[in-house]
């Protein structure tokens, strides 16, 4: 018989390096099996989530390493977020507790920018934020009534920004975070945010604990005085903003701390109730005199009627008026002092008087004595007679 014709070979020859899935003429028996185990990994990974998966009702970045899940109405952090995640944002929603392990730091290892505001978180609770990498914490705009000291755990956080812009309305939250920071978890806090929050005075000793401070902002709240505030020890602090507040004078302790702070180089005092007397003269020299505070030539008296509008750094002793002293508690006990002394003088000298007259006072004394016997003694003859009828008539025909 003739051979083939060499087309009809080729024809039927496979490309090299291929593999025909599938039934048909010439397909080797078990070859479908084969196929679909090497297909399966890859339609399983193009169809599947990412790694990790993403909660149903947040948006997930494996790339950027961000989840967001805003405005959503969550009523708790969602149980499944990914590992991978470093910066968080959780706002707009309905949250009221954040319980321990709302953030497992097993499963969140990486978890650096935490964004928790515009929820109505009241409760924080201890160990609810003890994760090994957060560094960026944002409570803005949560109603909180109650603070754990213990919230980021036991030891030490790395945490260095703390956000709570209106968020610590309730007097008790404000001590739970004076205790937090007095306890020294957060001593790598750079950033702290306090602004918008409606203060009137801060806790004794509150940022003695926070060595690595460089920015706070006590902005927008009533602050009246800063005499219980101490700066010391915060060393690197750069900035200080404690602009809309109350503040009507910065006495001597105060601008003493803030000459001893090296790094302090931006200082904000607009918007406040500067009250320009006597009490002020030692803060408008150390205004004229400093390189501290930002905008200075922009503030300006607000009261009496007649410094109105005045600017600070055009004060000076003749408008003040600075003749009688501003201290009136010291006069007044100074003035308290001399009355006593007065006092004391007139007794002595009274006692002395009395002393040197007593012989005579103690003649007096008997002459007295003896004139109100016999005036007794006549009142109680009368009664006698008057008391006893015979008496009586006898008296009246004796008089007959």
């Amino acid at each position: 018989s003739r051979p083939p014709p060499r087309s009809a070979a080729r024809s039927r020859r496979r490309p090299e390096g291929k593999v025909a899935c599938g039934a048909g003429p010439g397909a080797m028996p078990g070859r479908g099996a084969l196929c679909l185990g090497l297909l399966l990994p890859v339609l399983l990974g193009c169809g599947s989530a990412q790694p990790g998966g993403c909660p149903a009702l947040c948006e997930c970045s494996e790339p950027a390493k961000t989840v967001k899940c805003v405005n959503r109405n969550l009523t708790a952090v969602p149980p499944d977020l990914p590992p991978y995640v470093r910066s968080l944002f959780i706002t707009g929603n309905s949250l009221t507790d954040l319980p321990a392990g709302a953030f497992p730091a097993q499963r969140l290892p990486d978890l650096a920018s935490l964004n928790l505001s515009g929820n109505h978180l009241r409760t924080v609770e201890a160990g609810s934020l003890a994760l090994p990498a957060l560094r960026q914490l944002d409570l803005s705009g949560n109603a909180l009534v109650s603070f754990s000291p213990q919230a980021f755990g036991e030891g030490g956080s790395p945490l260095e920004e703390l956000a709570l812009r209106g968020a610590l309305r309730d007097h008790g939250v404000l001590l739970s975070l004076a205790a937090l920071l007095q306890s020294g978890v957060l001593r790598n806090l750079s950033r702290l945010e306090l602004a918008d929050n409606g203060l009137l005075l801060l806790p004794a000793g509150m940022f003695t604990a926070l060595p690595a401070l460089r920015q706070l902002d006590l902005s927008n709240n009533s602050l009246v005085g800063l005499r219980n505030v101490s700066f010391q020890g915060l060393g690197q602090l750069q900035s200080l903003n404690l602009s809309d507040n109350s503040l009507s004078v910065l006495w001597n302790s105060t601008l003493a701390q803030f000459r001893s702070l090296p790094a302090l180089r931006h200082i904000v005092l607009r918007h406040n109730t500067w009250v320009c007397d006597c009490a002020i003269e030692d803060m408008v020299a150390w205004l004229k005199e400093s390189d501290q505070v930002e905008g200075k030539e922009a503030l300006t008296c607000v009261s009496p009627d007649k410094m109105l509008g005045k600017a600070l750094l055009k004060v000076n002793g003749s408008d003040l008026n600075c003749s009688m002293p501003t201290d009136l508690p010291s006069q007044l006990q100074t003035s308290y002092v001399f009355l006593g002394i007065v006092l004391a003088l007139i007794g002595a000298i009274f006692l002395l008087v009395l002393y040197l007259n007593r012989k005579g006072i103690k003649k007096w004394m008997h002459n007295i004595r003896d004139a109100c016997r016999d005036h007794m003694e006549g009142y109680h003859y009368r009664y006698e007679i008057n008391a006893d009828p015979r008496l009586t008539n006898l008296s009246s025909n004796s008089d007959v």
